[in-house]
């Protein structure tokens, strides 16, 4: 009834979020396996229909998205596990073809965001979580609609970087009191994403805090100036700043 209002300003408006935040209290009051297979179903056509909500724009609703149906991925049901799963691949392919099938940043992003909130917040990544990337991962081996296209590669390497960070995030809980081995396991998750610059400052940032808690400031600084030339980087490919990175090799050869 309220498409065209819903679809105003790329569905960025008040109406839209009001909407968006009543299917989220579907999923984060407990509701049983059967109300929510329709809760799933309900979303699966209210991103159908409204992609540049998610996949456009500020990622606030996207990452909350994320943040929801991976707690469910997590689930007790094996039933809700299988559609929270199903979900999740549909939302990815939703977003592949939002992109003119280049791509799933955006939701790759949001998801390896949501999944080191979910450590802190619900202690994910047992063997019921990771029933559900299986899951997911047979979904885009089974895709022959997207057999000739990228998009199962960037699933399998999506869940792969996934469960890297749940192996990185229970060996840092192991050696939360020794502060090299601590950052050491941080500078390997921050490596591994050298081809997304908005994760790899994520890790920096948090290199940083270790070592300055630790009163390593140099290496806290290396951590700054990293970042710092990321940023640079980033603007230079916009057209917005000259220089990018060698901008910093007076202060340090490091920064290649």
């Amino acid at each position: 009834t309220f498409q065209r209002q819903l679809q105003q300003s790329d569905c960025q408006n008040a109406l839209m979020k009001k909407v968006f935040d009543t299917h989220m209290l579907f999923l984060q009051i407990n509701q049983s396996a059967v109300a929510l297979k329709h809760v799933f179903a309900a979303l699966r056509l209210f991103v159908g229909k409204f992609p540049s909500a998610f996949f456009q724009g500020q990622a606030d609703l996207c990452g909350s998205l994320c943040y929801e149906i991976l707690k469910c991925c997590n689930h007790r049901s094996r039933s809700t596990q299988t559609e929270a799963s199903a979900l999740l691949y549909f939302f990815m392919r939703k977003n592949f073809e939002f992109n003119k099938q280049k791509s799933i940043v955006r939701s790759h992003l949001q998801l390896i965001k949501a999944v080191s909130q979910l450590i802190a917040d619900a202690g994910i990544g047992g063997s019921r979580f990771q029933h559900s990337l299986a899951i997911i991962n047979n979904f885009a081996n089974g895709d022959k609609q997207m057999k000739n296209v990228n998009f199962p590669a960037e699933v399998k390497d999506l869940t792969k970087r996934i469960r890297t960070v749940l192996m990185a995030t229970a060996q840092m809980k192991e050696h939360e009191k020794d502060p090299e081995m601590l950052v050491d396991l941080q500078y390997s998750l921050a490596n591994s994403y050298a081809s997304t610059p908005e994760l790899r400052r994520t890790w920096l940032e948090s290199m940083a805090k270790i070592h300055a808690r630790n009163g390593d400031l140099s290496e806290a600084a290396m951590c700054y100036i990293h970042i710092a030339a990321l940023i640079a980087e980033y603007l230079k490919r916009k057209g917005l700043f000259s220089m990018g990175w060698p901008a910093f090799l007076s202060i340090t050869p490091n920064i290649k």
